[in-house]
């Protein structure tokens, strides 16, 4: 509702409506509500009785398994029944087959659609529409699972429908037969093929073979294993001889750098020994300096005989190993810096001897240092043992390089008789393998020979998968659809919501006051008292006439309607 004011109209929210404005709002469009609902029966009612019936006619194929132990006579089909009842159901299903089964003279099924209609679309219609089949799980005596499928067909024809499912089951159980002795031919001739061809080239081998061990009599590489293995014996020698080679080796360098270690020291002995007149007093700094240089060169000996035994045991970054070379270096240090500066008081000396020769002084009588010659003549023995070390680690080098080329010279005459017989042996291989593998093909083509002649026994004894009839198809009595009672409940509600939805408009479009809870409600104004709207008599009289003559005439051509549509099902459509 809205009330008008000097700016314009203003919005004025409905109020709150209780049961007894519903009832009110039923009353007042109770047409609006009725209509509706009423023809809405009707429809639905003419609609349902003059559907035509559809019955299904339903029939049960069992798959019943091999009867014999797949562990006795095993298949030779690659592809279980129920995936052949798949390919199968393309087939059946084709266009080609359900042209057959429709155009069937003792059937002639949907005549009316094939005169309105190509026959594509009526194919179509029946393998989408009415044909059903469905393949499920079965309890079988033993526990387990026996395979089975339903076939259905949906035809207003319940005759019809029961004919048409048998001649489904039938096109099944001839295509079961006819895809099963397919494929046991097809295993058959191929089996046979390769069993011929198999056993041509077995004998081609054979062939091949004895002529080949009668022309290499004598030559065949009877002793390859033996010499094989003497190869690899002297193979292992000659790699022990190469490793006691360099172990000679490494030994013999370090001989020959404690030599000229030993040599250097005595050099430097030789060198001191010139001056006797300042070596013999021990108290001097230079027979101080003679002596540590004396104990340094022995420590960096034993340092370096101890440093080439750790480098035959550890590896290079062992700790000792490198603890061992870091002090063998300061020693070194150590020593080179003596005698640099026992060089520089040398050459300070010799100036002096320079200076004091110029005059005339009695000669002095020569003093020995036992110390030096002692050290001097230990250094010499430890110089001849090395010799004599370095001259004995040679001759044995010498011995195992003799021996190396012995071993080589043997190592090569055994390769050179086995490259003379690998040709022969190669070749003589290759055909007791391939001898071999045709025995096998040979021997298992005939195996599966005689598994394809079971196969085709089972086949002929029907003892192999076949396809009963577990459920014949049924004879329809009530048809499947359509459900007419549901159809005229369903149209009933719904128009009966129309009306409700065409009431609720009309209501929402009336913006008078209907009662005195409005007036209150929307003019605040105290009601004193209410005077019913009087209309003329005779228009009144007028307009109940017409509606009973609305109502009368909707009635009765809604009677006739429904009765009708009855009449034709009862007597036609049953």
């Amino acid at each position: 509702m809205t009330a008008a004011g000097s700016t314009g109209y203003v919005a004025i929210s409905r109020r709150a409506l209780d049961l007894e404005d519903y009832i009110d709002i039923a009353r007042r469009h109770a047409g609006w509500i009725i209509g509706p609902t009423f023809a809405g029966i009707v429809i639905a009612t003419v609609v349902a009785f003059l559907m035509e019936n559809t019955y299904v006619s339903t029939a049960q194929m069992q798959i019943t398994p091999q009867q014999i132990s797949a562990s006795i006579v095993p298949t030779t089909i690659n592809q279980m029944l129920a995936e052949r009842i798949m390919s199968m159901e393309n087939e059946i299903l084709s266009r080609t087959s359900l042209s057959a089964i429709i155009q069937d003279p003792r059937l002639d099924l949907y005549k009316s659609d094939r005169d309105s209609k190509p026959l594509e679309d009526v194919i179509e219609t029946m393998r989408s529409r009415d044909i059903k089949i469905s393949i499920q799980s079965l309890p079988s005596g033993n526990g387990t699972r026996a395979s089975a499928f339903s076939i259905s067909f949906s035809y207003p024809d319940r005759l019809k429908a029961q004919q048409t499912v048998q001649a489904l089951i039938t096109k099944f159980t001839d295509a079961n037969q006819n895809a099963q002795r397919v494929t046991q031919d097809v295993v058959k001739s191929y089996v046979h093929d390769e069993l011929a061809q198999a056993k041509a080239n077995l004998d081609q081998l054979d062939d091949q073979l004895t002529r080949f061990r009668v022309e290499n009599s004598g030559k065949l590489p009877e002793q390859t294993q033996l010499n094989l293995a003497q190869l690899s014996s002297l193979q292992g020698q000659a790699g022990a001889l190469n490793d006691a080679l360099n172990r000679i080796e490494q030994q013999k360098v370090q001989l020959e750098q404690h030599q000229k270690t030993l040599e250097s020291q005595m050099q430097l002995f030789t060198m001191l020994d010139k001056d006797a007149e300042t070596a013999g007093n021990p108290s001097s700094p230079i027979a101080r300096q003679n002596e540590r240089l004396v104990f340094l060169s022995k420590q960096i000996t034993d340092t370096e005989s101890r440093l080439a035994q750790m480098r035959q045991v550890y590896r290079p970054n062992y700790p000792d190993l490198r603890t061992a070379q870091a002090e063998l270096q300061v020693l070194r240090e150590e020593r080179d810096r003596l005698q640099v500066d026992q060089e520089k008081e040398l050459a300070a000396d010799q100036e002096k001897e320079l200076a004091a020769k110029a005059a005339p002084v009695a000669p002095a009588a020569k003093k020995t240092n036992f110390v030096a010659e002692r050290n001097m003549s230990q250094l010499q023995g430890q110089i001849d043992a090395t010799k004599a070390q370095l001259q004995a680690t040679e001759m044995e080098r010498s011995q195992r390089v003799k021996d190396q080329v012995a071993i080589n010279r043997a190592i090569e005459s055994y390769q050179s008789r086995l490259a003379a017989t690998s040709g022969i042996e190669a070749k003589y291989a290759d055909l007791v393998r391939a001898e071999k593998d045709a025995t096998e093909k040979y021997q298992n083509f005939v195996n599966k020979q005689a598994l394809s002649d079971q196969n085709d026994q089972l086949l002929q004894r029907k003892a192999g998968e076949q396809l009963d009839v577990l459920d014949p198809p049924s004879l329809p009595v009530k048809p499947a659809k359509p459900n007419r009672w549901l159809i005229v409940g369903g149209g009933a509600a719904g128009s009966f919501l129309i009306g409700l939805a065409l009431a609720g408009l009309h209501e929402a479009k009336d913006s008078s006051l209907k009662n005195l809870k409005d007036v209150r409600a929307y003019t605040n104004v105290p009601v004193l008292c209410s005077i019913p709207l009087l209309e003329n008599t005779m228009l009144v009289r007028r307009k109940r006439r017409l509606a009973y003559l609305a109502w009368s005439a909707a009635i009765i051509i809604g009677i006739l309607a429904v009765s009708s549509s009855l009449y034709y099902h009862y007597t036609y459509a049953s």
